[in-house]
């Protein structure tokens, strides 16, 4: 039996996942942004080693948040499930930062910084981010003109690079990104033409499984099989100065 923290498991993929797991017998813990939304996991509350609450858009949140996970011990693995998708303006968080960068990777950034290390960490990213610039001055979307589409694929490049410099700097994890598909989630919508199932089936498999097909650090998967992502992705000088760049946007030091 393993222990999973899941963020973002109310709904769509991560709740997919929560529900995978615990019906194979592993322990998770549920994150719910709000104790309003956690109402929507009553349901899975009973089989769950707890639910977590935090609003991954504001910084004093997130690192509050990683202190109820901790609390709960140390996790075999951690899904970093919870995004958010095309916002048709710039959103402000408490901090200022775009609410599209401050959930997709500020928030896993620091999740990773303050919860006790796992031994496995999956980060879902996107097959859009093969559309994003790997520019890093303008991340936050303060210079240039909102583009939702554009500034999600960053984001998703983003945190496949946080997942691949993750996997070389702490060589003791496994560490990987999915892109779960174009799946008929609440984000997603009914109209997505990838399976639901295959959506989320990585991202479990990679949590858990001794296969040794799944005991890989660094990759890039897509429906259970490695992909070629974005070639900034894979690029240490990238990788170092992104992570220069995330730490000095949340004042925290990963490495």
């Amino acid at each position: 039996m393993a222990r999973i923290f899941i963020t973002g498991s109310t709904d769509g993929l991560g709740l997919a996942n929560a529900r995978t797991l615990m019906d194979a017998g592993h322990e998770v813990l549920l994150h719910a942004r709000t104790s309003e939304r956690a109402t929507a996991l009553n349901g899975l509350a009973p089989q769950a080693a707890g639910i977590v609450i935090g609003d991954l858009a504001s910084a004093v949140e997130t690192r509050d948040l990683a202190g109820q996970v901790n609390k709960h011990g140390r996790m075999d693995a951690i899904i970093h499930n919870a995004g958010v998708y095309l916002s048709p303006q710039r959103i402000a968080t408490p901090e200022g930062h775009s609410r599209t960068l401050a959930v997709n990777v500020l928030a896993p950034y620091i999740l990773t910084a303050l919860i006790e290390r796992p031994e496995r960490l999956i980060y879902v990213s996107s097959g859009m981010h093969l559309g994003a610039t790997g520019d890093l001055q303008d991340i936050d979307w303060t210079q240039r003109r909102w583009e939702a589409g554009a500034a999600y694929s960053e984001s998703k490049l983003h945190v496949s690079a946080l997942s691949a410099v993750v996997a070389r700097r702490w060589p003791t994890v496994l560490s990987n990104s999915v892109d779960p598909g174009w799946v008929p989630t609440k984000m997603g919508g009914p109209g997505a033409p990838d399976d639901l199932a295959m959506g989320h089936e990585t991202q479990s498999w990679l949590a858990v499984s001794n296969d040794p097909a799944a005991l890989v650090s660094g990759k890039y998967w897509h429906h259970r099989r490695q992909r070629t992502p974005a070639p900034e992705v894979t690029d240490p000088g990238l990788q170092d100065r992104l992570i220069d760049k995330l730490a000095g946007l949340t004042g925290i030091t990963l490495f």
